[in-house]
């Protein structure tokens, strides 16, 4: 099972590295607004500014999946697809100076096997933003 998450992991992040996710306007940043997920992840997205998402492989429907979203400077509209189905849908408040976090947990078997896609749509531009995609088993 070790080799399977290690494999999901390294196609998380090269999804990432090819979606430009890791990499994006800078921000003033008073602290990281999630920290990473550590083995559990599927994505983490450290910090963004505007609109933006994430595109990745390596979910597992036998696992619950849960997605959570911080955000700093007005608020965001996070929707999540799963092979073309949207599975979660919901929005975060985040007053200025204090980050709002928000988080959905779905059962196994919602998040189907394979890609899935999340959006993130931010209520200006400067709205500082993060995200993690985990599967706790």
């Amino acid at each position: 099972m070790r080799a399977t998450r290690k494999a999901r992991a390294v196609t998380a992040l090269a999804t990432l590295v090819l979606t430009g996710a890791v990499a994006g306007p800078a921000a003033a940043s008073t602290g990281a607004l999630l920290p990473h997920p550590g083995p559990e992840g599927l994505v983490w997205v450290g910090e963004r500014v505007g609109d933006g998402g994430v595109a990745s492989g390596g979910a597992w429907e036998g696992l619950p999946t849960v997605l959570t979203v911080a955000c700093e400077g007005g608020d965001v509209r996070v929707v999540m697809e799963s092979q073309g189905t949207e599975v979660a849908a919901f929005t975060v408040a985040c007053p200025a100076g204090t980050a709002g976090v928000g988080s959905v947990a779905m059962d196994a078997g919602v998040v189907r096997s394979g890609s899935f896609f999340v959006s993130v749509d931010a209520s200006t531009e400067t709205v500082r933003w993060a995200l993690t995609v985990t599967q706790p088993e």
